[in-house]
């Protein structure tokens, strides 16, 4: 299926191209978060008539999203999980956790923004994520594992 992107889609293209993709991805992700449309030619000249607007919208969004990051980079996160002696959890700390504790320092995150290279935290310490406010936008976040006391 042909769509037009309404707004940068990591991995397929940018604002304005008419990009193939398959059926299920544009009916069940891009057309439904309003991130692309069916490229129609009604679309496409509706589009043109819309592509300033967009921009500037689609410019707000990254000048909002590197101010989060200026402000997360460098912050340290502190999670507390129920671990053996070991130094090992007894589960993992995933990126709804990560998240979650994110949105506790005040910054509106959701989990597919927080990017976990290795997998889940499994041991007490400290790890290095990565944070993507915005496809442009990555920073380095510190998150702080440490054991639960009871």
């Amino acid at each position: 299926m042909q769509v037009i992107l309404l707004e940068k889609v990591a991995n397929l293209g940018n604002l304005g191209d008419i990009v193939k993709v398959k059926d299920g991805f544009a009916r069940n992700y891009l057309i439904p978060s309003k991130r692309a449309r069916r490229a129609t030619e009604a679309a496409i000249k509706e589009f043109e008539t819309r592509r300033a607007d967009l921009e500037k919208v689609a410019a707000e969004k990254l000048a909002q999203a590197q101010a989060m990051g200026e402000s997360l980079s460098g912050k340290t996160v502190t999670i507390s999980q129920k671990a053996g002696v070991d130094g090992r959890l007894f589960g993992s700390v995933t990126n709804f956790d990560i998240a979650e504790g994110l949105k506790k320092l005040g910054f509106d995150l959701v989990k597919a923004q927080v990017r976990l290279p290795t997998g889940p935290l499994k041991t007490v310490g400290e790890h290095q994520v990565s944070v993507a406010p915005h496809t442009d936008v990555v920073v380095d976040v510190t998150v702080n594992v440490v054991a639960e006391t009871d």
